[in-house]
């Protein structure tokens, strides 16, 4: 599937904390959400999780939800397989992303591994630089992009 929508828009002031779900953001260019702890951070402005892989964590009985490892961006309906370095995202009306890393190696455990007993970013997480900014809110739609 080519497009998906956004479940969630989460920011935390600090890297390695749960984030929460502020509905929208302000996304700038070669930054990521204004407010987050991510802010410019690299290559991974923006960090986005697919609401499948949190459904998987909650089956194995964990109590998790949308922003619980730390992603700015909680979707559904994209194809995971889809999502791969380099291809671009469109988020709403004009917000443009590049995946840039799929998932991530963790030199140590942050909060959210001793919170939830595991993480699933090192493994399911994407990233992506901000080519266009924007706003991204709840219900906005993502299509990826050839």
């Amino acid at each position: 599937m080519k497009k998906g929508r956004v479940v969630s828009v989460n920011i935390s002031e600090e890297r390695g904390e749960k984030k929460r779900n502020v509905g929208y953001a302000k996304v700038e260019k070669g930054k990521g959400l204004k407010g987050d702890g991510h802010f410019g951070f690299m290559h991974r402005q923006v960090s986005l999780l697919s609401i499948a892989s949190i459904e998987k964590m909650k089956a194995q009985g964990l109590d998790v939800g949308p922003g619980d490892f730390a992603e700015n961006i909680t979707f559904e309906g994209l194809d995971g397989e889809s999502l791969t370095e380099g291809k671009i995202l469109r988020v709403g009306n004009g917000v443009i992303l590049r995946i840039s890393q799929i998932g991530k190696e963790c030199h140590e455990r942050c909060a959210i591994y001793y919170q939830t007993g595991d993480c699933i970013m090192p493994k399911e997480g994407i990233f992506a630089e901000v080519l266009e900014e924007g706003e991204i809110r709840v219900g906005d739609e993502i299509e990826l992009l050839e």
